[in-house]
């Protein structure tokens, strides 16, 4: 046995998504986090400053947690009622909150009690920001308000009574301390100047607006509201760029990447879409357990965190990059070490004698050297194989087919190598790069085990789970068949529609041609 070769394993054109840079980028976050709050998480707000902590705001309480703790180290707990919109200041030393009694509270974040507290709304608070400033803080209302208070004074300063609806959501504009932004439920977003007592700007999203985004440059604001996430161009007083409708349910969140070049926007269909800000296109996905209430990414996107419906919120780390330390690292041989002797010519009396190098076999492989063919599948049948290379399974059952020993390495079984054996199956047996082998291995199976259908409901419960798996195949190629068949007809009545004109237009200038010649010869018997 000394010339045996190895099985050749099948290349196979790699299926799924497309690999792109954001792919890479976006994946490389940790194992994700869960904490419990005792509420659905409404709000996540990062601290703008070192240690970049982050406020979550769930039920009637506000916690604030440290990038890598799992337990919050400062609680805020004031509230009557349920807290709304926990918001950093631009230092990170001052936070501000709403409420569902229509207070606004501003606390330090090196206390517990409130800094001060501002009464004016009789509703519910849903959003507050500060403004560039600093000394300003704005909040938005359900009862159809927006309101501007003094920090140091306490005091109300403008109020804005332009909404017709529940003001949800707003922002303040990071470079001019006069202008801010808010959205309502009655479909409009509204750009307000402080210096004019009234909106400057004013675009209809067409849903209720559940979040509102200004880009740091001011130039552009990003709306959501029902599917629709909308970037308008403000310089061009409100001029609407694109609608995006990638979400199932309602938009409830956005986000911007620490380098401005991505847009987040998390919904209630549990998926968080990437998307260009160059193209609008969404360049990748995330997938979560529950709908999507709040998200927030931390400084260089270290940390993305999500606040669910449930009351979960997840943290995933960006993985660290693993330094190699040089000096530890063993000195490699020389570059000259490896092409010694190559250059050299041989010479007339010389006698070369090669070394025969020797090849390493698969554990596979040298079972079916040995003819152990049942070892052999139960090798390529191992979870991490038929999880990551499949195709070596299906190469080993190629071969022993080709053998014809197949049938002999499916008998003698027990209950959990052939559930193992029909687990490959369902995964795989839909693919069409296997189906063809892996079929003829499915009636093998069936054939071999028939007599002891029955004894087991672990087995039993596979093979139900297979027949379900063809009969869905059988259903799709039928489908297919039918689009096939009217394609065709299609086509076929194209093409004769097409050869029906080619010959019309043939037969008319065959007539004219002949009206012609005709004309030509009775005007030369006239003439003569």
């Amino acid at each position: 046995m000394a010339g045996y070769k190895p099985v050749v394993i099948q290349t196979y054109p790699i299926l799924g998504e497309k690999i792109t840079q954001d792919t890479l980028y976006w994946n490389n976050y940790k194992t994700p986090v869960q904490i419990k709050e005792f509420g659905a998480v409404s709000k996540v707000d990062f601290s703008p400053q070192s240690p970049y902590n982050y406020a979550v705001t769930a039920s009637s309480r506000i916690h604030i947690y440290g990038r890598y703790s799992q337990e919050p180290i400062k609680t805020f707990s004031r509230f009557k009622d349920t807290a709304y919109c926990a918001t950093f200041r631009q230092d990170g030393k001052l936070l501000v909150a709403g409420s569902e009694d229509g207070g606004v509270q501003l606390f330090d974040i090196s206390g517990r009690a409130p800094l001060r507290q501002f009464e004016g709304h009789t509703k519910a608070v849903h959003t507050v920001d500060f403004t560039a400033d600093k000394y300003h803080v704005v909040s938005g209302a359900d009862d159809y308000t927006v309101k501007l208070w003094d920090i140091p004074n306490s005091k109300e300063i403008l109020t804005f009574k332009e909404h017709s609806d529940y003001v949800r959501c707003g922002c303040a504009s990071k470079l001019n301390p006069d202008l801010l932004v808010t959205g309502s439920y009655d479909h409009t977003v509204k750009m307000f100047d402080t210096r004019t007592n009234e909106s400057v700007i004013s675009v209809e999203h067409g849903q209720p607006v559940e979040s509102v985004l200004l880009f740091p440059s001011g130039g552009l604001l990003v709306s959501a509201g029902g599917r629709y996430v909308k970037v308008w161009d403000m310089l061009k007083g409100g001029q609407l760029l694109v609608s995006l409708k990638n979400h199932h349910k309602t938009v409830t969140c956005l986000c911007l990447s620490s380098s401005g070049q991505r847009l987040l926007s998390g919904s209630l269909d549990r998926k968080v879409k990437v998307y260009s800000t160059a193209s609008y296109k969404v360049v990748h996905s995330f997938d979560y357990a529950a709908s999507i209430l709040s998200l927030a990414l931390a400084h260089e996107d270290e940390t993305i965190v999500v606040g669910m419906t449930n009351g979960i919120l997840s943290v995933k780390h960006r993985k660290s990059e693993a330094k190699k330390d040089a000096s530890s690292r063993r000195r490699r041989p020389a570059y000259r070490t490896f092409i010694k002797g190559k250059n050299y010519m041989k010479q007339r009396d010389d006698v070369l004698i090669s070394r025969p190098s020797k090849k390493h076999l698969e554990l596979y492989d040298r079972d079916l050297k040995n003819f152990r063919i049942s070892k052999a599948l139960d090798r390529v049948l191992e979870p991490e194989v038929t999880m990551k290379t499949p195709e070596v399974t299906v190469s080993i059952i190629k071969e022993l087919n080709r053998r014809g020993v197949l049938a002999n390495a499916l008998a003698g079984r027990d209950e959990k190598e052939l559930s193992r054996l029909l687990n490959f199956l369902i995964r795989n047996l839909s693919q069409p790069r296997f189906a063809p082998i892996l079929i003829n291995v499915a009636e093998m199976i069936i054939d071999i085990y028939l007599p002891v259908i029955g004894q087991s409901p672990v087995v039993d419960k596979k093979f139900l789970l297979l027949q379900g798996l063809v009969e869905k195949e059988i259903d799709y190629q039928r489908e297919l068949l039918e689009t096939l068949g009217m394609m065709e007809m299609l086509f076929a009545t194209t093409t004769t529609k097409e050869s029906t004109f080619t010959l019309e237009h043939k037969s008319d200038e065959f007539l004219e041609n002949s009206l012609t010649s005709v004309l030509e010869k009775s005007k030369t018997k006239t003439n003569s």
